[in-house]
């Protein structure tokens, strides 16, 4: 019912949202009569903020369409390599009319980043895929927000994410393959390369996790906090909605996006509170440059998706509350997961040390689990004065944490001897 009534109060918001467009731009454009008018200016940056606060966050776009690499502008084209129910495998694929930066780039290493399931879209990584582009193949995880998803597919859980995993590694060829799994994507990728070690097959080349949850319970956040103060009922029965009939997944259960918005946003209310208001104040003072830029953050941020319930139940339980992975009590499909059989990846854990979702050590513990993995193979980097966001996205990635992930996937680009 809750679902239901959130999109009541969409679609009363949906026209004043629109309207408050309207009179913005109409008391903005200095074309505009209306523009002259004393105190348009004000009256145009309070429609706007009204409109940015009602209107409907759609999925952005990854809007990479070019890089400059080796001196030159490559242009990308982004496509579908292979589509599931639940996700798309995407590639940015690299061109070039120079014969020589074509052969560069032919020999250049393939990356695989597994992105977050938990809440925003893949475009959240969209800084990570533009500087990996440089001088790697890229793929990308874009998932597929569940209420978009027919009931008729089936569920998805947590067991299901690491099949996937496990099916894209496959289809691009882990023989020359970087994985890189960002926040809560460690968890699934660690096992499905575990799983895959195990069995005996061919494991990527390097694994590179960024600030994920592999062992919770070391230094827990607010996070974690929460999801081992409350029992799993608690969870299902607050958190966990059926999708309505406007939308092609009706009937499925899931974990709404706009209650994952919700929390994110309570988790510093007042650092919102203070950046709509400066956002306000720049349209006044005319400072287009940081009022885009809220903007730009703002179109990615409240862009939310829906989880299925499943997997995000799974992942409470499984993660946050039973600590199945580093405790060596975890099966998949009637498999244990055992990360020791990892033997011929090579493993980077990179953490904030400001992050305050997954804390420090958590992502390190990796290295206790891996410990098949030779030491001379493993690496463990802490980025100073960087929160959770900073270590994949931004100045501090680009400039700090980009060259050092580069080098290890340059340093193991090659089958363990």
């Amino acid at each position: 019912m809750l679902y239901q009534i959130h999109e009541w109060q969409r679609a009363f918001l949906g026209p004043l949202s629109h309207y408050a467009d309207a009179s913005a731009k109409m008391l903005s454009d200095p074309s505009s009569p209306f523009a002259q008018v004393p105190g348009a200016q004000r009256m145009a940056a309070g429609y706007e903020l009204l409109h940015r606060l009602g209107k409907e966050y759609e999925k952005p776009a990854f809007d990479i369409h070019q890089i400059q690499s080796h001196g030159q502008d490559i242009a990308i084209v982004e496509r579908t390599v292979l589509a599931r129910p639940f996700c798309e495998l995407k590639r940015f694929k690299r061109y070039s009319d120079d014969q020589d930066t074509i052969e560069r780039l032919k020999n250049e290493p393939s990356v695989l980043v597994v992105a977050p399931l938990s809440g925003h879209h893949a475009t959240l990584l969209r800084d990570t895929v533009r500087t990996l582009l440089r001088d790697h193949k890229v793929y990308i995880t874009d998932w597929v927000d569940a209420r978009m998803v027919p009931k008729e597919q089936g569920t998805f859980r947590l067991d299901d994410y690491v099949e996937y995993v496990q099916e894209f590694i496959r289809h691009i060829g882990a023989h020359r393959l970087h994985v890189i799994s960002v926040c809560q994507p460690t968890v699934p990728v660690l096992a499905a390369v575990s799983l895959m070690a195990a069995r005996g097959e061919t494991t990527p080349l390097s694994l590179t996790m960024m600030g994920g949850p592999i062992e919770p319970r070391s230094n827990p956040t607010g996070v974690n906090s929460l999801a081992t103060t409350q029992p799993l009922s608690w969870f299902k029965g607050n958190l966990i909605h059926t999708v309505p009939p406007n939308y092609p997944g009706h009937g499925r259960e899931v974990y709404p996006g706009f209650l994952q918005h919700a929390g994110f946003v309570a988790m510093n209310p007042s650092r919102h509170l203070n950046s709509h208001w400066d956002f306000y104040l720049d349209l006044l003072r005319g400072d287009l440059d940081d009022a885009q830029a809220h903007r730009k953050f703002y179109d990615e941020y409240n862009a939310v998706l829906d989880m299925p319930a499943e997997y995000y139940l799974d992942t409470i339980h499984t993660v946050f509350q039973q600590f199945l992975l580093p405790r060596g009590l975890w099966d998949v499909r009637g498999e244990r997961v055992t990360p020791a059989a990892i033997t011929k990846s090579a493993l980077l854990t990179v953490e904030g040390e400001l992050d305050d979702i997954s804390g420090l050590g958590q992502t390190e513990a990796a290295h206790t689990l891996c410990s098949g993995i030779p030491t001379d193979r493993r690496a463990h980097k802490v980025i100073e004065g960087a929160g959770h966001y900073g270590i994949f996205s931004g100045r501090r990635w680009r400039e700090v944490v980009y060259p050092q992930v580069r080098d290890f996937i340059k340093r193991f680009d090659r089958p363990a001897g």
